[in-house]
């Protein structure tokens, strides 16, 4: 079993910035596993936002974020982080981490393939 902790969500002007956090215990990750962050807006779908291999230097960003986010992770805390620059009005939802003990980047955008979940973090930009 893991437990994902995120935190470091808050309300930001458009054009700021923020880095959230999430952190695992329990089972211990593999080769294979994959860490990835989601969002929800209000009366929206939860979407893929970024993803990141736990040993491996592989990464996935949804078009929506590439350029603005850097997903990265410190194996030694066990953390993954998401740094979110150039922040916009759109980008205000509950953000989520997830994770997947065995999954591919190729498929790392589908939340099906997760299984275990954060209780998630609001992130609010205003304009």
């Amino acid at each position: 079993q893991v437990q994902l902790v995120e935190s470091g969500g808050g309300l930001v002007q458009a054009g700021g910035s923020l880095r959230l956090s999430c952190v695992a215990s329990g089972r211990t990750f593999g080769s294979n596993s994959i860490v990835g962050w989601f969002r929800q807006a209000p009366g929206k779908e939860r979407e893929s936002v970024a993803a990141i291999r736990w040993t491996i230097w592989s990464t996935y960003y949804s078009d929506s974020v590439k350029g603005r986010f850097t997903i990265s992770r410190d194996n030694a805390k066990n953390t993954v982080y998401l740094s979110m620059n150039s922040l916009r009005p759109e980008d205000t939802a509950v953000y989520y981490c997830a994770a997947a003990t065995r999954l591919s980047i190729a498929l790392s955008a589908f939340e099906s393939q997760y299984e275990y979940w954060g209780q998630g973090t609001q992130v609010t930009v205003s304009s």
